[in-house]
């Protein structure tokens, strides 16, 4: 396939600046994705474990609900019937004060109530982890701090980052074509390495290219949909709504007259046959417009929530009011919907598909690392035969210290927070007023270091101190094992024992990094701003080791 050497320069120009504009910043969003494919396994991790709780009849569980009602008003306002009992909630009720908007509420507190073994409600209270919240925030802000409104400032930038995202997809592609099937699975590893880092670049960008073209335009989406829904409103449904709300009673509800849970989630499971009723979300259950979302799980369908389906149902009247966000019943609206939201989220196909999301996302970041190297590499002054070693642009060396101390960076914050979530809980603090700070502080720290210290040398220092700070997650669950008395906890589930083993893989991949890098560093060519040679100044009169690339 031939196109036009212009045409060609066009794309690579889009594909490139683009690239560059958003890598970074994608990088910390890949990153984040990955782990929120395990947020479960990563909130039960550093968090101390609960006591289980006896498993009760639906009755009792039904007494639970009205107790809760009659003795805590706050949960008259929302609170979460747990149907499917599992290892986060081994209590049947729970209810939580404090806001989960758009900011991460460090006074967040939760209730969980059931019936001790006479019969009498039993309420604990806790403090819920929000280390996941924090994955979260990366994943969807790439750790921008701020607020614009109603959301985070970095949501918007990543949506603008998305628009370049896709456009360097496109352009891509269109670059490969003419080499595609020649190139495709190249991997030529040796003394130019440019040409590695564009091979392994290429494969990576090729073989995941469905999984990023979702993810492109699903950003897009997320961080615009508010404004999306606004234009259709002010085109399409003009002076209807979008979404049909519940009928408005007129007063408001007694909270003794709830039809039994029970009977609740038989009328959803008739309603959404194949399908695991796992909680009911009650929400102003005395108001004029009370109304129970009940989650419903399958992986065998693509579904709208990061795991669930949902159906609407009246809890006085057992009425069904909506369907919409149910797959196979909703609206053509939600039919074209529900797939991207699946798609970006990975809630379908089961633990298969969570690590092959894992992995995506992983790669994800390295096809944004690889480029980052792909621009340096190519716009570095190369060494002439017995010449001068050339001084490389300010711009080239500032790209490279700013991709390894952001991309690093990141990395080492988030195994940071891990690690601290227990020790501080070892000294009696709590790791919640925590997360950001040490978060930050290492990712400052380690952007700053980067810098001071200059790409080449930074590279391999600060893959060093990934993999401790990867290693030190599974040391601090064997510290906890082996000394009870420090206060820690660890957990022997199959999902907490996946944390340690993954961060032992991801110690010792970072550790063989480092030492490659150490070794480029050292013995790579004189003219690359990842080599730790002096100055120009001072070797100039040297030979050179390696000429070009």
């Amino acid at each position: 396939m031939k196109i036009r050497s212009d045409i060609l320069r066009v794309y690579q120009a889009v594909h490139t600046w683009g690239g560059i504009c958003a890598g970074m910043l994608l990088f910390i969003g890949f990153f984040g994705g990955a782990l929120t494919m395990f947020k479960g396994p990563l909130e039960r991790w550093v968090s101390a474990p609960v006591v289980p709780v006896q498993q009760l009849a639906p009755a009792q569980v039904d007494r639970v609900v009205a107790g809760v009602l009659a003795q805590y008003p706050a949960a008259r306002e929302e609170f979460t019937l747990h149907v499917a009992r599992h290892e986060d909630a081994p209590a049947p009720v729970s209810w939580q004060a404090g806001e989960s908007g758009h900011e991460i509420d460090l006074g967040l507190v939760r209730w969980q109530a059931t019936l001790d073994g006479g019969g009498k409600l039993a309420v604990t209270q806790q403090q819920p982890s929000l280390l996941a919240e924090l994955i979260d925030m990366l994943h969807r802000t790439g750790g921008i701090p701020g607020t614009l409104g109603e959301e985070y400032l970095g949501i918007y930038v990543m949506g603008v980052a998305g628009v370049l995202y896709f456009l360097a997809l496109v352009s891509g592609v269109i670059l490969l074509l003419p080499t595609l099937v020649k190139d495709f699975f190249a991997l030529r590893p040796g003394k130019n390495r440019k040409r590695f880092w564009l091979d392994a670049h290429n494969i990576l960008g090729i073989t995941s290219l469905p999984f990023h073209i979702v993810i492109s335009f699903t950003v897009v989406v997320f961080a615009f949909h508010d404004q999306f829904y606004d234009s259709l409103r002010g085109i399409v449904y003009r002076d209807q709504p979008m979404f049909a709300p519940p009928a408005i009673g007129a007063t408001p509800r007694d909270a003794t007259k709830l039809l039994p849970a029970s009977e609740l989630v038989r009328r959803v499971q008739r309603q959404a046959p194949g399908f695991e009723v796992t909680e009911l979300l009650y929400m102003g259950v005395e108001s004029p417009r009370p109304i129970v979302r009940a989650a419903v799980a399958s992986p065998r369908h693509l579904v709208q929530a990061a795991e669930t389906g949902f159906v609407i149902i009246q809890p006085y009247s057992g009425a069904i009011l909506s369907t919409s966000m149910l797959p196979g019943q909703g609206n053509t609206w939600s039919s074209l919907v529900a797939p991207f939201f699946a798609l970006h989220f990975g809630s379908y196909g089961g633990m298969t598909v969570r690590w092959l999301y894992f992995a995506f996302g992983l790669a994800g970041a390295a096809l944004f690392y690889t480029g980052n190297l792909l621009w340096i590499e190519k716009r570095r002054k190369n060494q002439l035969k017995n010449g001068p070693l050339p001084a490389q642009p300010r711009r080239t060396a500032n790209i490279a210290a700013a991709t390894v101390g952001v991309c690093l960076g990141s990395m080492a914050g988030v195994g940071a927070c891990l690690v601290a979530a227990k020790w501080l809980h070892a000294f009696g603090a709590h790791g919640n007023g925590a997360y950001l700070t040490v978060y930050y502080t290492v990712f400052l720290a380690c952007v700053a270091w980067a810098f001071l210290r200059g790409a080449a040398r930074a590279g391999s220092e600060l893959l060093w101190a990934c993999a401790l700070a990867a290693a030190a997650i599974p040391a601090t669950s064997l510290a906890a094992a082996l000394v009870p008395a420090w206060g820690m906890w660890a957990h022997t589930s199959p999902a907490t024992l996946g944390v340690d083993g993954t961060a032992l893989l991801l110690a010792g991949a970072f550790a063989w990094a480092a030492r490659r890098a150490a070794r480029r560093a050292r013995d790579g060519a004189l003219d690359s701003v990842w080599s730790a040679a002096p100055a120009p100044a001072v070797v100039a009169a040297e030979p050179a080791r390696r000429v070009g690339t």
